[in-house]
């Protein structure tokens, strides 16, 4: 059991509120979904429509955006059906092939965008399981966010109400299309459009505070495209601070604390 606010609930409840209070407004649940080891990897969050994007200025915050949080992924098999069809059966045996270290690839690529096509390349690393032809495996959830976004040289700021502290979900630096930022710039400057970089520097920095700014410069996240006005963009949530504490459940006749993850 676990005590919030001087109520004694199960943990397993105050796990589904916390799922409920940040959820409400963005309810799209992805289900598992598979694609062929030579095939792009595609996730989506689909939104209303918010108007168009405010590329005068060098500053700006979308707040409930729908966005990517990748929850599981499989590079390999565990299934003979999945990726099946002409396909020898030598080639289907290993269903518990599997390569280490997937969920952090993908989750540093997609997590905290509105749309991600990875190419399924990324996972090749290394051969989990030879001769075996296998399939990249994903689940996904959309949930709300704010979205910030600061224009190269410009400061970006994140802020959460009191009581509440910041959560950075994903942060990237560099350029994904031609209108953000783009006021007064040449067309040079702005035509490269596939060089935004995760970054963990802004992690780092300003998860677990109240307030935290950073700039978007390249001597805080190197330089992904030379040549090209880059931008910083930024998903976060803000948690209560008691998420981030220790919580209780009972033992008996006896009350047990555990640190919150």
């Amino acid at each position: 059991m676990l005590y919030i606010s001087n109520k004694l609930i199960s943990f397993s409840d105050a796990l589904k509120l916390a799922s409920v209070s940040l959820r409400s407004s963005c309810p799209l649940q992805r289900p598992a979904f598979s694609t062929s080891s030579q095939q792009n990897v595609s996730l989506c969050c689909v939104q209303p429509f918010l108007g168009e994007k405010p590329s005068r200025l060098h500053f700006y915050q979308v707040l409930a955006d729908c966005l990517i949080a990748v929850q599981s992924v499989l590079y390999g098999r565990e299934d003979r059906e999945t990726c099946s069809e002409f396909r020898p059966d030598n080639q289907l045996t290993n269903t518990k092939c599997s390569q280490k270290g997937s969920l952090d690839t993908l989750k540093a690529r997609c997590d905290g965008k509105k749309v991600c096509e990875v190419n399924a390349g990324v996972f090749h690393t290394s051969d989990p399981c030879y001769g075996i032809y296998k399939y990249v495996d994903t689940t996904y959830s959309c949930f709300p966010a704010v979205r910030t976004v600061a224009c190269e040289q410009s400061l970006l700021n994140l802020q959460c109400d009191e009581g509440q502290i910041i959560s950075v979900i994903g942060a990237f630096y560099g350029r994904s299309d031609p209108t953000t930022c783009s006021f007064q710039r040449p067309a040079a400057q702005v035509q490269k459009t596939d060089c935004l970089r995760p970054s963990g520097e802004v992690a780092a920095s300003c998860n677990g505070k109240t307030s935290c700014s950073v700039k978007a410069s390249n001597s805080v996240f190197g330089d992904p495209c030379v040549g090209t006005y880059k931008y910083l963009e930024v998903a976060h949530t803000c948690e209560s601070e008691w998420d981030k504490t220790t919580g209780f459940y009972c033992d008996g006749d006896k009350e047990v604390a555990f640190p919150f993850i």
